[in-house]
């Protein structure tokens, strides 16, 4: 049962105005008014649509208590909601700052933040599954909740401590394509594969024409579309589909020299391109070709 002082922090941290939130996920899960969805439901969405302040870990162990706050000295989560008839439990790390999850300029940030909450994961041998989206509501006399800290952390600091205590991913974790990514690293995962295959669709238009605009930004929606029913088994939403694909497109019109500079050019570039990479793949094939010369000859 949450007391007096968990419930003014929670009220302070949590965001939504209209969550998503649900007794029983079998019955489904509806949006109701903040206020009543923290005074009456069990379930609730961690952070609104379009920004995040709220890191979410859920560990299914009888002990998650304990691997929430074992050598978590420097990042102890804010809030634990424990579930008193199995152990398992939510650990939720609050950020100083909220970080957009629609905009391309803040792209990086989200990326970041998704190395970060699998930092977190890791630390606490969390649910690899977990989406993030629906979180036990400390609120509810259902669970057993715990205001652990009011520090309120950045990203980076996260990223010190989770680092310093070797559960932080490496780069290459990013950068990684894997199927059925979840929680942030799912927006990350199609933003990045729909972006890498738009840049070369933009060869297919010979003018700049708000017509060719509109069909570029048709295309990577139906892409993004494509890549998220294939690669997830937990869909993003429509929504957030199109917002990716959108920053995609609005990038590609107003920064991406292959569009910017013009037809002529990009496609001047692209022959330059290839036929450097045609003269640097013949040097290897002349310097390979010698050297087996040259081995065949000392025997």
């Amino acid at each position: 049962m949450a007391d007096a002082q968990l419930a003014q922090e929670w009220e302070q941290l949590y965001l939504p105005l209209r969550p998503l939130c649900t007794n029983d996920f079998i019955e489904g899960v509806y949006r109701r008014p903040r206020t009543r969805a923290l005074a009456g439901y069990k379930y609730i969405e961690a952070n609104p649509r379009n920004v995040s302040d709220l890191l979410v870990v859920d560990i299914d162990d009888e002990n998650a208590r304990a691997m929430a706050l074992w050598e978590h000295a420097h990042m102890l989560p804010n809030v634990l909601v424990e579930n008193p008839a199995n152990g398992h439990a939510h650990a939720v790390w609050a950020l100083a700052t909220p970080f957009s999850r629609t905009e391309y300029a803040r792209r990086k940030p989200l990326a970041f933040a998704a190395a970060v909450t699998e930092g977190l994961r890791r630390s606490c041998e969390g649910d690899k599954g977990y989406s993030g989206l629906i979180t036990k509501n400390p609120l509810h006399q259902a669970w057993e909740s715990d205001l652990v800290t009011d520090h309120l952390y950045s990203l980076e600091e996260l990223s010190h401590w989770l680092t310093e205590s070797g559960d932080m991913p490496p780069a290459s974790w990013k950068r990684t394509k894997r199927r059925n990514t979840v929680g942030l690293g799912r927006n990350c995962s199609i933003f990045e594969t729909a972006r890498t295959w738009a840049y070369p669709l933009v060869r297919r238009y010979p003018d700049r024409s708000e017509e060719s605009s509109n069909d570029l930004h048709r295309k990577i929606c139906a892409k993004a579309a494509e890549i998220n029913f294939e690669e997830n088994s937990d869909p993003l939403a429509e929504s957030e589909i199109n917002q990716i694909a959108k920053s995609i497109h609005k990038w590609i019109v107003t920064r991406f020299y292959g569009w910017t500079d013009g037809a002529t050019v990009c496609e001047a570039n692209f022959i330059a391109i290839q036929s450097a990479r045609g003269q640097k793949s013949g040097k290897a094939r002349i310097a390979k070709t010698a050297l087996l010369e040259q081995e065949m000859f000392d025997l």
